[in-house]
């Protein structure tokens, strides 16, 4: 049997740019990584997060991180929280929301996330989580509107989002989140 001859690109119309090969034609796009992330709360709809060690810009984060090659959002959550609490996330994934952020100076590389709900925890499985003391030092449970002054606004608002999309059923689309702070602290 011999192999089929690859399809030569179709010709451009007239007044239209000619195609590129897939090659260069991707090489054009735009960059991204992916991660993957859960959304706990206690029983009383408290959110979770953790202390990040290394991250004194964004000290409070949810379990979760970015993907490894071939690893698909969901996979990601489940392993990062694993690694990261020892908590192993049951499934099927209930997505909350899909969070996306511009490249900027810190980080050459758009992002794009997907936030799935963990469900509440009972106080016994917070006393249990196991934390990675490279990565997190703490575990807290505080109220919504206590987050606040621990916390940069848009990092606030994108917990508020999850509440929110938690509360009401509907996911949501946090689409500012971007490595450089907007002008004016606004996004």
């Amino acid at each position: 049997m011999h192999p089929l001859p690859s399809p030569a690109p179709a010709a451009a119309p007239a007044g239209c740019r000619e195609m590129l090969p897939v090659d260069e034609f991707v090489a054009t796009l735009p960059k991204a990584t992916l991660f993957g992330a859960v959304y706990f709360t206690d029983m009383d709809d408290r959110p979770v997060q953790l202390h990040a060690v290394y991250s004194p810009d964004h000290p409070w984060q949810l379990p979760g991180g970015t993907a490894e090659a071939g690893e698909r959002p969901w996979r990601t959550a489940v392993r990062e929280t694993e690694e990261e609490t020892g908590l192993v996330v049951p499934g099927p994934p209930r997505l909350l929301a899909a969070v996306f952020g511009l490249p900027g100076a810190a980080w050459p590389l758009a992002t794009a996330g997907y936030v799935f709900d963990g469900g509440r925890l009972t106080d016994r499985q917070i006393e249990e989580l196991v934390l990675d003391p490279e990565e997190h030092d703490e575990v807290r449970v505080l109220p919504l509107p206590r987050w606040r002054p621990l916390m940069p606004p848009r990092d606030f608002a994108r917990l508020t989002a999850f509440a929110e999309a938690r509360r009401t059923g509907t996911a949501a689309y946090v689409g500012a989140w971007d490595w450089d702070e907007p002008p004016g602290g606004e996004e």
